[in-house]
């Protein structure tokens, strides 16, 4: 109960906030996020969990993406650059970096753990290639049939 009633005032007032802001600054927010939350991805398994790599990776996919949509809008007419819309997108990057690195569980050399896939990167798998023969029978070329590109299976004797 100690909890609920400042979570509720904290919502309400938050609701009443979101309508000052422009609805177009609130999905550039969202993109940075987004984006953000994929480049601290990206930067979390090339560093091994670095905080500092993890947290620069999320500015930098925001950035990457705000950069990229305000040059296309400042190539059409009525849009142009728009500088609030490039710091919204950016703040969504910093906000993911920020919100990731106070909630990650840390390990002893204050990496973070754990991971966001089951993706290992720096692992080579290898693949079994098949041995496949090329057979010539009477010196004409194999149908699909004896390829086994059909649903019926032949055999060659």
């Amino acid at each position: 109960m100690r909890t609920l009633i400042p979570t509720l005032l904290f919502f309400v007032l938050a609701s009443h906030c979101y309508g000052q802001v422009e609805r177009d600054k609130a999905l550039h927010f969202l993109g940075g996020n987004l984006f953000g939350l994929a480049g601290a991805g990206i930067a979390k398994q090339a560093t091994d969990g670095n905080r500092i790599w993890t947290f620069i990776g999320s500015v930098a996919g925001s950035t990457l993406i705000g950069l990229a949509k305000e040059t296309v809008d400042a190539g059409q007419r009525p849009n142009g650059w728009d500088n609030d819309d490039l710091a919204a997108t950016i703040l969504g990057g910093v906000t993911v970096g920020v919100t990731i690195d106070l909630f990650s569980k840390k390990d002893d050399r204050r990496h973070l753990r754990g991971r966001y896939s089951n993706l290992n990167l720096k692992k080579r798998k290898q693949f079994l290639h098949p041995k496949s023969e090329f057979v010539v029978l009477d010196g004409k070329l194999p149908s699909l049939n004896t390829l086994g590109l059909s649903n019926r299976e032949f055999s060659v004797e």
